[in-house]
């Protein structure tokens, strides 16, 4: 049996067992709540204007970000795509950090972002306006860059929907959209190779609820319980290898990053993508409830 079986059996173990109450090996599942989450997410004061040191996860996939704000550059022939520009006093330490890698920043093609929140997506325009890059957003997600429809708020030069790719150079990816985040929270597909094996990578847009989100009854967003369960249930349909996130934290970058270089990879770590699932579906019902209670419900 191959290794790439192995792991895709273990994984299922652990869905099974995560799914009947049981532990993630000798783990048992922790009580999370979402604001420990958001904190493992943001990270230490400073952590988000912090460059986090530049290197290669797999194959053509960079990480460029900071110790709390994840962006990755995947590199082809025609140019590179960047997944996050962050805010905009994030960009100039991207540009550093592709740089460092003997990279060209000016070579980015294509700028893709994982919600549209100003720690993730801020900086389009900038990075546009320094590289000519073209700007994708998600559907769901234009309202939220276009308050009260103002086009010139945010730059996009192609609207996505739910699994549309995104081909540069013979490289693509696919856009999953699992809302709850935000309404068009965008989730990346990509295929890479390694030792003669190829394997699944997903930036996961984040399914973290925020702490100060309201889940019961929301007027504003009735469906929000609904969107985050129908992304629990879609993220866990895909069959990933090498999970990724808009935050480090998301993948636990701190301690893989310690291990680069040995084998196997240690961005292949398909139970701890299904471990984040859980954590995260966890965290939502528990404050669910909790609001629920406090309505008198």
């Amino acid at each position: 049996m191959s290794t790439h079986a192995h792991r895709m059996i273990s994984a299922t173990l652990i869905v099974i067992a995560l799914a009947t109450g049981g532990s993630l090996g000798a783990q048992e599942l922790p009580r999370l709540m979402p604001d420990d989450l958001f904190r493992r997410n943001i990270g230490e004061q400073g952590d988000m204007d912090r460059r986090f040191p530049p290197h290669r996860v797999m194959d053509n996939l960079y990480y460029v970000g900071t110790a709390s704000l994840a962006s990755f550059l995947i590199t082809t022939p025609q140019g590179h795509i960047l997944v996050n520009s962050c805010f905009d006093r994030t960009v100039p330490l991207i540009q550093q950090s592709v740089e460092e890698l003997g990279l060209d920043f000016e070579d980015i093609r294509i700028v893709l972002g994982s919600h549209a929140h100003g720690d993730h997506m801020q900086g389009d325009g900038l990075v546009k306006e320094m590289t000519g890059a073209q700007v994708m957003v998600m559907a769901e997600d234009v309202p939220l860059l276009h308050p009260g429809g103002d086009a010139s708020a945010h730059p996009i030069d192609r609207v996505l929907r739910d699994g549309d790719t995104v081909t540069l150079g013979g490289q693509t990816l696919t856009a999953h959209l699992t809302p709850g985040h935000t309404p068009g929270c965008t989730s990346w597909e990509i295929e890479l190779e390694e030792g003669g094996e190829s394997y699944t990578a997903l930036i996961n847009c984040s399914i973290g609820v925020n702490p100060n989100y309201q889940l019961w009854q929301n007027p504003n967003r009735p469906g929000i319980v609904d969107e985050y369960r129908y992304s629990h249930a879609k993220l866990r349909s895909l069959d990933i290898d090498v999970p990724l996130g808009s935050h480090p934290g998301i993948y636990n970058l701190a301690a893989k990053y310690g291990r680069i270089g040995q084998t196997p990879n240690p961005f292949i770590d398909p139970e701890g993508y299904l471990y984040e699932i859980a954590i995260n579906e966890q965290a939502m019902t528990l404050r669910l409830e909790e609001q629920r209670r406090a309505a008198g419900n």
